[in-house]
């Protein structure tokens, strides 16, 4: 069996992973009592015999711990923002043009954000394939469910005596400094970060992220952009459906629980719509963290998700 720890377990992200390896044959996972979970030598102790660590930390934590990790064997998967453009990390989503091979054969994993994730999905293919030229301006909204932000979000919007304010969508990162905007622009290969607004509404969990490109912008239309996806993504967890029957709508809540990604194109051929939609908690955190070890440890990389 693998010895695995994680590092942050109380945390949504760990709680979510210990969850889906709970009842892997093939896992066995190194706990630390909560007297201790915080302990910088107890949790050394566990990093150096663990063989996968995933670290579900704030960022200066999940640098603390790639610290203690020095002069150990083990491979880390960091769920934190501080390592996803990091010079000798490598970025965890497999379904990217060879990125699978570099992660089987990294110690060192950067998973990507939840808002990046859907983000890069729609953007970097058609980057790579030249239908969207490396100086686009592009725009991105994405919808999200509060427990992307945590213990604290959580508590705040199960509370009986909240805010009226957080019956409707909230729109935060107001100053266009969004954690996730260096890898989005990174690891998509383009020169300028998009303008991007995301938003937080009244629903646990589930994302849906959308890009707009208008016809000036991009080398194809509609059917080109579809035809791209589908020959893109052959493996992996993020799959194309460009006609789902939800009437006529799209639901941010209808990957919710999900460890895997839809991608859709829509609207016209003078203005296009990029849509993916996935768990803010799964493909866009815990999800592709499991995946990412499965592909480490050489398994099929959907052992132990709901797909």
């Amino acid at each position: 069996m693998t010895k695995v720890f994680i590092d942050g377990s109380a945390g949504t992200t760990g709680l979510r992973i210990e969850e889906r390896l709970s009842s892997r044959q093939d896992i066995n996972l190194i706990k630390l009592a909560d007297d201790v979970r915080k302990d910088p030598e107890a949790r050394k102790q566990a990093i150096h015999e663990a063989e996968i660590v995933f670290l579900c930390l704030p960022d200066a934590a999940a640098i603390e711990a790639v610290a203690l990790a020095e002069g150990s064997n083990t491979r880390i998967i960091d769920t934190s923002t501080a390592h996803r453009t990091a010079s000798g990390w490598v970025y965890g989503m497999a379904e990217l043009a060879g990125q699978r091979e570099l992660i089987a054969n990294s110690n060192r994993i950067a998973n990507p954000g939840c808002h990046a994730s859907g983000f890069i999905a729609l953007v970097a293919p058609l980057v790579q394939a030249g239908m969207l030229s490396k100086d686009v301006a592009l725009s991105c909204f994405s919808l999200t469910g509060y427990s992307g932000g945590g213990k604290k979000m959580i508590a705040e919007y199960e509370d009986a005596n909240r805010s009226p304010l957080l019956k409707g969508p909230r729109q935060y990162a107001l100053t266009q400094q969004h954690k996730h905007l260096k890898e989005m622009s990174k690891l998509c290969g383009i020169d300028n970060m998009p303008a991007f607004c995301p938003i937080v509404g009244d629903f646990y969990s589930g994302m849906e992220v959308t890009v707009p490109v208008f016809a000036k912008d991009i080398k194809g239309s509609v059917a080109d952009v579809q035809e791209l996806y589908a020959n893109y993504y052959t493996n992996g967890l993020i799959r194309v459906n460009n006609s789902p029957d939800e009437d006529g709508m799209l639901s941010s809540a209808a990957f919710s629980g999900r460890d895997d990604m839809e991608i859709g194109v829509y609207g016209n051929d003078d203005r296009i719509l990029l849509v993916s939609r996935f768990d803010n908690l799964g493909k866009g955190a815990s999800g592709a963290a499991i995946q990412n070890m499965n592909i480490m440890l050489g398994v099929d990389e959907t052992t132990g998700l709901n797909v």
